[in-house]
């Protein structure tokens, strides 16, 4: 399930992100990457735990908790600490499947991969190329949203970037370990989710929004890890 999930950041926070990128020193993206993704990765990254870093990821960890559409599509148990690239001209990134277990550097956060996110800085007019490639059971799917946009989607879905041929794409990306593991499982939950929301705008106070709440919520307990 791939979900696109609308202006998670504001122009103010975006541009405190993009003001923290232009004085950071960035490093080689490949400090992160598993032994088949190093192979193919071509791009910088926010050095992990410094001052940019944890300033930004605050951010956008308090925005991830403030919006509704994130929570009901991933059911978060742990975010992983967001971390964050650049792409210039002639950066890309070649087909991968994100790592199944993802570590913070110093040890203190370790999760299981089940949704993989980023969350785009730079806007669409800012950069050619650099399209998120993701595939899936329907074919590929071409991903590059408006700045503090949101995609999400399962970690084990293979995906590549497009080298970038003008300009320079920013993003942040991190992982998500789930409160339900089974992707089916947190897709059926989602969509019924989205109709209780509908139904709730389009008929407040319609006697079947219990039964499906109360049938949302006892499927949750069956199917939730803590």
């Amino acid at each position: 399930m791939i979900v696109h999930i609308p202006n998670v950041l504001d122009q103010d926070q975006l541009a405190l992100c993009r003001e923290a990128m232009e004085r950071a020193k960035w490093v080689d993206g490949r400090v992160t990457a598993g032994h088949q993704s190093a192979q193919v990765k071509n791009n910088l990254q926010l050095p992990e735990g410094g001052a940019e870093h944890r300033e930004l990821g605050e951010i956008v960890i308090r925005a991830l908790q403030r919006c509704p559409l994130f929570i009901s599509a991933v059911l978060p148990h742990t975010i992983f600490p967001p971390l964050f690239n650049c792409y210039k001209v002639g950066m890309g990134f070649g087909a991968h499947v994100d790592n199944a277990v993802r570590q913070t550097a110093d040890g203190a956060i370790r999760i299981r991969t089940d949704v993989s996110a980023t969350l785009f800085i730079s806007g669409p007019d800012d950069f050619d190329g650099g399209e998120l490639t993701i595939e899936d059971t329907y074919g590929s799917h071409e991903v590059k949203l408006p700045a503090g946009d949101l995609v999400v989607y399962p970690s084990d879905s293979l995906h590549h970037v497009t080298p970038v041929t003008r300009g320079a794409r920013l993003a942040s990306f991190f992982w998500i370990q789930s409160l339900v593991r089974d992707k089916t499982r947190r897709g059926l939950l989602f969509e019924l989710d989205a109709a209780i929301m509908q139904l709730t705008r389009d008929a407040p106070g319609h006697p079947a929004l219990a039964s499906l709440t109360s049938t949302y919520h006892n499927l949750l307990r069956q199917w939730v890890e803590t």
